[in-house]
């Protein structure tokens, strides 16, 4: 058998696909969009993309497909998502072991909403592709990767690695009519909510979901006492899953850190964030939250994309590798300049 290598597929997207984007949906129509990814990073980053569709589109319906455990923090947009779709997995998608069994009841109830048009916002959509026309609408959006062969030409974009996904996702909804380039994130902290710390401190926070995304404990316990040694009170945040890992770190402070892991609620946490004057952190939901709350911080990339995944803020946000003399090296530099816009 030759090994001759298939020829990549040279589609290109229509340009201009719908001129009048009402032709797309209705009036009043549904819009699903399929965003089954775990992280509260992953769902931050989509925000720019549904804001552009809401302020297009403010009288479309518009329900987000996700796993269960994402539903409140998809409640929190009002603005954006109507409805909610608990989304339970499928075979090949990662992140998720699929429920078999809920399957072919997650899709009767999909296609009963009879949606105008689905949107994947899933990848690249090797297999959410498919996912997202399962759904049923009468029209569906997303990517495809380049040598693959897209559902619609008109509504479809190619893949390309080594692109922002907010930028990614916008590009999509401009393509689809609803240009936009507001590129903040957002996260509204509930009324009344007080941080569990007060006066000034930083955050380090280092733990994440995934592993491939956690730096060493090492890492960070040498970025903490060099931020304590510098004078700054060193705030470790976490879920309860990671109180081990800022236990040892915040031992080794000797009295200059408080632990906080596994003892805030989100809007806690948020609002701890949100008082500090700097955040360091793995690439993770915490980083995607400082951006959006406005606090400058030093974000660790080990194996994670930084290209797709890095804020854009270069200026307030840095991205370095996990180097503790970098860390600790773009922390002051971002602490001095805070202190100088303070004094300004």
């Amino acid at each position: 058998m030759l090994g001759i290598e298939p020829e990549a597929s040279t589609w290109r997207p229509t340009v201009d696909p719908e001129p009048n984007p009402h032709a797309l949906v209705p009036d009043g129509g549904r819009v699903a969009i399929l965003r089954a990814l775990p992280g509260r990073g992953d769902l931050l980053c989509a925000v720019p993309a549904l804001r552009a569709l809401r302020r297009a589109r403010p009288d479309v319906e518009v329900t987000c497909v996700g796993l269960p455990e994402t539903e409140a923090l998809v409640g929190r947009y009002p603005a954006y998502v109507d409805r909610f779709l608990a989304f339970p997995g499928f075979p090949g998608l990662p992140d998720r072991r699929p429920d078999l069994k809920a399957i072919p009841r997650f899709l009767v109830e999909a296609q009963a909403r009879q949606f105008d048009l689905a949107i994947q916002l899933h990848g690249s959509g090797a297999v959410s592709n498919l996912v997202t026309q399962l759904l049923g609408a009468r029209r569906c959006a997303g990517h495809v990767e380049p040598a693959g062969t897209p559902p619609d030409r008109a509504t479809f974009l190619p893949w390309h690695e080594g692109c922002s996904e907010i930028r990614r996702s916008l590009r999509l909804m401009a393509h689809l009519g609803w240009p936009s380039d507001d590129e903040r994130l957002e996260f509204e902290i509930a009324p009344g909510t007080v941080a569990p710390v007060d006066g000034a401190y930083v955050v380090v926070h280092p733990g994440a979901s995934s592993a491939a995304k956690r730096w060493t404990a090492h890492g960070f316990r040498d970025v903490a006492r060099a931020l304590a040694d510098q004078g700054q009170r060193v705030v470790l945040t976490g879920g309860a899953r990671e109180a081990e890992r800022t236990a040892w770190i915040n031992e080794s402070l000797d009295g200059r850190g408080l632990d906080l892991a596994g003892r805030t609620t989100l809007d806690e946490l948020a609002a701890t964030v949100r008082g500090a004057r700097l955040v360091v952190a793995n690439d993770t939901g915490v980083a995607h939250l400082a951006v959006a709350v406005g606090v400058p911080s030093v974000v660790v990339f080990t194996r994670s994309d930084h290209a797709r995944w890095a804020p854009l803020d270069t200026t307030r946000h840095r991205v370095v590798p996990g180097s503790a003399r970098r860390v600790v090296s773009e922390a002051r530099r971002l602490l001095a300049a805070g202190e100088l816009s303070d004094a300004a």
